[in-house]
């Protein structure tokens, strides 16, 4: 397997730091399992941390799609931080990037996680 993950806490926010690849296959299916998992245990404030992440395919892409479902069927969210160079571009190509919250800076992804639940209140 090409990916690795680990998740930590950071002001009711789950960041997940994922490094490697997110491609058709065991990556795309531990990570959905990995989603799946949060979303049980009542983490729905996710951050996708991809700053070590070397390529991401339309699988990878579809993945990223189906967490943002998920999560907000469980009135959640998922965002993106630290998107490299290579993903960057894939998401302008695809326009994905209208779709999700991309941000430079972790802590002001978290902050606004906070803003959006102040807003949507």
């Amino acid at each position: 397997m090409n990916v690795a993950t680990n998740t930590r806490e950071v002001g009711g926010v789950t960041v997940v730091d994922v490094s490697g690849r997110i491609v058709l296959g065991e990556e795309t299916g531990y990570l959905r399992n990995l989603v799946n998992d949060l979303l049980k245990g009542g983490h729905n404030k996710i951050l996708f941390n991809l700053g070590q992440v070397s390529y991401i395919d339309t699988s990878g892409l579809g993945f990223l799609l189906s967490a943002l479902a998920s999560a907000r069927k469980e009135n959640g969210e998922v965002k993106l931080v630290n998107l490299p160079q290579k993903v960057m571009e894939v998401m302008e190509i695809t326009k994905l990037y209208t779709v999700f919250d991309v941000c430079d800076d972790e802590a002001a992804a978290i902050r606004s996680f906070n803003q959006s639940a102040a807003a949507g209140a």
